[in-house]
């Protein structure tokens, strides 16, 4: 039977970012220098297939510190934690390694500063995400405030509406995101933004590829976790973008066959947390359905590298 043709538009970048690609190294050097098992507070990033392969390697995944015995090394996602949990390790004696991405980071410390110049944070983010968790816990309860959309700006009570600033999740859509800081200038025209924008550069490379790939296609899938923010923005960002169906899968089983009836051109990208292995399986399964014509959409190229921390640089 002859094959129907198909496009296959692949985005560029898509899948690991710096950030994903440090945590994951941090979690196997640690296994590497003190054996297994590793404690690993909350999954180290926001996908099934890496964190199953670095339990099978001897990683245990805890949602919280007291999960874990003192005398086993923990390490902290790279959605970064709360002030308090650091503390709680230090107070019992614990080896830890913070795999928290720099540029989160980064939002971490700018949070600090405007709160040391006496200024009041708002945070944009998504309630209950690990990132948003760890970085209003980087200041006293009731410091930060948190928006989810423009309407959240009209309900907000500030202590002074002169003495304010915001941070956001580095994960969200650049667009959505626009359109908060908007509000948020709109009614507190002395707000104090970020020197440079907190969405990460991944997030905003990958929202850009899907852009101009999303016009080209019948349909669009992300590979990603259905709890990976970035993952779930592609999606939002693909469908907006003028692509008729756009869907989320962890990988190539879970795609809905049924739904791409009769469609001439796909096109795949995946959230910062996918790993490729999974983005091929999904392109074989299009290889073994139809006649595919891949094309890359490049909207930039990355070189970005993080170092894994000293402690995992030295001897044991």
């Amino acid at each position: 039977m002859t094959q129907s043709p198909l496009t296959l538009y692949l985005a560029a970048p898509r899948g690991f970012c710096a950030g994903v690609d440090r945590a994951i190294k941090i979690v196997e050097m640690a296994l590497e220098k003190w054996g297994a098992p590793v404690f690993v507070r909350h999954e180290i990033v926001h996908n099934k297939f890496v964190v199953d392969g670095l339990r099978d390697k001897g990683a245990v995944f805890v949602e919280d510190l007291s999960e874990c015995p003192d005398d086993r090394p923990v390490i902290f996602s790279a959605h970064g934690v709360p002030k308090s949990v650091p503390n709680a390790a230090l107070a019992r004696n614990m080896v830890y390694v913070d795999a928290t991405c720099p540029l989160v980071s980064k939002v971490h410390i700018e949070a600090q500063r405007h709160s040391d110049n006496g200024l009041q944070m708002i945070m944009i983010g998504h309630e209950g995400h690990p990132e948003t968790v760890g970085t209003m816990g980087q200041l006293p309860e009731g410091e930060v405030l948190l928006v989810e959309t423009p309407d959240d700006v009209a309900t907000l009570t500030v202590r002074d509406p002169e003495n304010l600033a915001y941070v956001t999740q580095t994960t969200l859509s650049v667009d959505d995101t626009a359109d908060i800081v908007s509000a948020l200038q709109m009614r507190f025209p002395a707000i104090v933004g970020p020197h440079k924008e907190d969405i990460c550069y991944a997030t905003t490379n990958r929202q850009e590829a899907v852009k101009a790939m999303a016009p080209k296609c019948d349909a669009m899938l992300v590979v990603g976790a259905p709890n990976s923010s970035n993952s779930k923005r592609l999606v939002e960002v693909g469908a907006r973008a003028g692509c008729g169906y756009a869907q989320l899968v962890q990988r190539a089983t879970d795609i809905d066959w049924r739904s791409l009836d009769g469609i001439t051109s796909i096109g795949i990208t995946a959230g910062a947390s996918a790993p490729e292995v999974l983005i091929n399986e999904v392109i074989d399964a299009f290889k073994s359905r139809y006649d595919v014509t891949t094309e890359m959409v490049e909207t930039a190229i990355e070189n970005v590298e993080f170092k894994v921390p000293r402690v995992l640089r030295e001897p044991a």
